[in-house]
């Protein structure tokens, strides 16, 4: 009979973490483990709070989990089992369903991307690297000291009311690059997104690629009227999370970026990654602030995504786990060190 643990793990960033909703300089994230037949799985939950999710929350819920038969469960069939009688959040899901799988594949003898019989990821992939809201003076400065022209897209957080300022001094400092711009839901109606698109036109070196989730997910008439009126591809972020009606999201958007976390595991994160490409869209897969336990389970499914935004653990001060490394702008699944296996 397998042993499972959870363990809080208090990450201190490298800088505020801020974004059109909250800021943070700290994040609290839980590890799953399983372990028994000699091998180790692992997994990571990061709560969301746009979900109500928080670290207490998912501890509660895991103590539950224990209490009503979560130490008898070493199969997937038994994990679906449980959590239909007792529903947890998306992130503790997540968390659990990783930490099985690693455990299942190691004793399998098989890597996870196999076992869950999806395509190997490359050697090494492109990330997109995101840039918090700032005071727009201070951004040159953060753009120097973060090395991030050797990312390939930069993921620009914004808001409303300074959003355009902050894109026009990173046009002035990377001219011509690559931006992915999130909103995270900041603009309340579709004409203000039209307008602040026409005037990031008017940016000299300005170089928009993808909008992320410009307005909040209830408001899909807006978004039915702002996709063929966008010349910027429009990607769903908060308005996919374990479920999605693709007719719709296809009215709405040209894109989806799937999060692990949010889609509650492996399983249900391949179809949508499926769904997504089956519907013409774009499946991009991305991640919320994570150690490299979660990164280096999203690269086990990397290569159903076309754009990858897995930078969560270089916000990160002091990683602790080294399970993915990353160099120029391109990230590589690392030997796993001992107490981490099966991530």
């Amino acid at each position: 009979m397998p042993i499972w643990s959870l363990t809080a793990q208090v990450l201190p960033l490298r800088y505020t973490w801020k974004i059109s909703r909250n800021s943070s300089t700290t994040k609290t994230n839980l590890l799953l483990r399983v372990a028994g037949l000699g091998q180790l799985g692992v997994g990571e939950a990061a709560p969301n709070v746009r979900y109500g999710e928080t670290p207490e929350l998912l501890q509660q819920q895991f103590a539950a989990l224990l209490a009503g038969g979560l130490a008898a469960v070493d199969s997937l069939s038994e994990l679906d089992a449980l959590l239909v009688t007792q529903p947890v959040a998306h992130a503790l899901r997540f968390g659990l369903e990783a930490a099985l799988v690693a455990w299942l594949a190691a004793r399998a003898r098989q890597p996870v991307w196999l076992w869950l019989g999806v395509p190997a990821p490359a050697a090494k992939v492109p990330t997109a690297f995101s840039l918090p809201i700032m005071v727009p003076g201070e951004v040159a400065a953060f753009l120097r000291e973060q090395r991030a022209a050797r990312f390939s897209l930069l993921k620009i957080k914004v808001n409303a009311t300074e959003g355009l300022d902050l894109l026009r001094e990173v046009a002035r400092a990377l001219p011509g690059h690559p931006l992915l711009v999130d909103g995270n839901e900041t603009w309340p109606d579709a004409d203000s997104v039209l307008h602040f698109l026409e005037q990031a036109r008017a940016v000299p070196g300005l170089h928009i690629r993808l909008l992320e989730q410009p307005l909040p997910a209830a408001q899909a008439w807006d978004y039915r009227y702002l996709r063929p009126r966008s010349d910027v591809p429009l990607v769903a972020d908060e308005s996919v999370t374990d479920e999605a009606d693709f007719a719709a999201i296809a009215a709405q958007f040209h894109g989806v970026n799937v999060k692990l976390m949010k889609a509650g595991g492996f399983r249900r994160g391949i179809e949508l990654l499926r769904q997504t490409r089956a519907h013409g869209l774009l499946p991009m897969l991305g991640c919320m602030v994570e150690t490299t336990v979660g990164i280096a389970a999203a690269l086990q499914v990397s290569a159903l995504a076309d754009v990858l935004d897995l930078d969560g653990f270089l916000i990160v001060r002091d990683e602790p786990f080294g399970l993915v490394t990353e160099d120029a702008g391109q990230l590589r699944l690392c030997d796993q060190p001992p107490g981490t296996s099966g991530s």
